[in-house]
């Protein structure tokens, strides 16, 4: 998780430029892409946190093997977010520190969970604790890259 928390202290860098918009790298706002990857580490802890670990089953998927395990990189606007994770009303510097708090907050005791909690990727399948730390680091890098494309400008 130490690599996590670096790439969220990144974030937490970047919430100055929240209103920062680049069309060219993407549709979102800098603080879009923050309060997305907050939203979507929030939601997937608490989901871990939630999830019964002896109903853990592991299963082979492709599309798992192929974006996380071989390619490591998740292709750009093939996929849109889904709505709970998907940032709604107005974004200020202020929300989205009140959202890295109450995240910050979340992840306290992530190391306490059992290695088979996990939550369920809508195209991953069942993903267990070791994946999920896996697939949010995948995932928030992949936002970290866009913003940096916005703030090129």
């Amino acid at each position: 998780m130490e690599k996590l928390n670096h790439l969220i202290a990144e974030l937490e860098s970047k919430i100055a430029n929240y209103d920062t918009v680049n069309l060219e790298a993407s549709t979102g706002s800098v603080g879009w892409h923050i309060e997305h990857s907050l939203k979507t580490i929030d939601q997937i802890v608490t989901a871990c946190k939630t999830s019964n670990p002896s109903e853990y089953k592991w299963k082979f998927n492709f599309k798992r093997f192929l974006i996380v395990d071989l390619l490591n990189k998740i292709p750009r606007g093939k996929v849109k977010a889904p709505k709970l994770v998907r940032p709604e009303g107005e974004i200020s510097k202020e929300s989205l520190e009140l959202s890295l708090k109450n995240l910050k907050h979340n992840l306290a005791n992530w190391n306490q969970l059992d290695k088979n909690a996990y939550f369920q990727h809508p195209f991953f399948d069942d993903l267990n604790k070791k994946a999920t730390e896996n697939f949010l680091l995948l995932h928030t890098n992949h936002h970290f890259k866009i913003i940096n494309d916005i703030l090129k400008s």
